[in-house]
């Protein structure tokens, strides 16, 4: 079995973060047995999106200070301030979590796994609304 971390296609993802949009468009429900999207995924700006079924965090990268080694919360190995980056997750209006992940990520999604996954996102799930309704 490969700790590689899975492909997911645009429908899958579509299935997962926006299902009424998926069946606008493909038509009924999708009942297939698969697991829920879990992944970490590069976005603009050197930001990365957690996703782990219709959840989705957002880690905001934040400038290195200091020169100290750095401890992946992910792979749990220690890197250095050139190969590890800081990221900020915002999970409640006044709620910061920080995190820190190799970088660039996927060789340290293959050390990880799946369960390495899912230990991460239990720690940033679930996200709380920002905003007052």
């Amino acid at each position: 079995m490969s700790d590689a971390p899975k492909a997911h296609s645009a429908r899958d993802l579509l299935r997962e973060l926006f299902p009424d949009t998926h069946r606008e468009l493909f038509g009924g429900t999708d009942t297939g047995a698969s697991a829920p999207t879990l992944g970490l995924y590069a976005v603009a700006d050197g930001r990365l999106a957690l996703v782990h079924g219709d959840q989705l965090a957002e880690f905001t990268p934040l400038d290195p200070k200091g020169s100290n080694a750095l401890h992946c919360d992910l792979c749990h190995y220690t890197r250095s301030r050139s190969e590890a980056k800081l990221y900020r997750v915002v999970v409640a209006a006044r709620r910061t979590r920080y995190v820190t992940l190799c970088a660039p990520t996927e060789p340290c999604q293959g050390r990880a796994g799946p369960r390495g996954l899912e230990r991460l996102a239990e720690r940033i799930f679930p996200i709380e609304a920002v905003y007052a309704e």
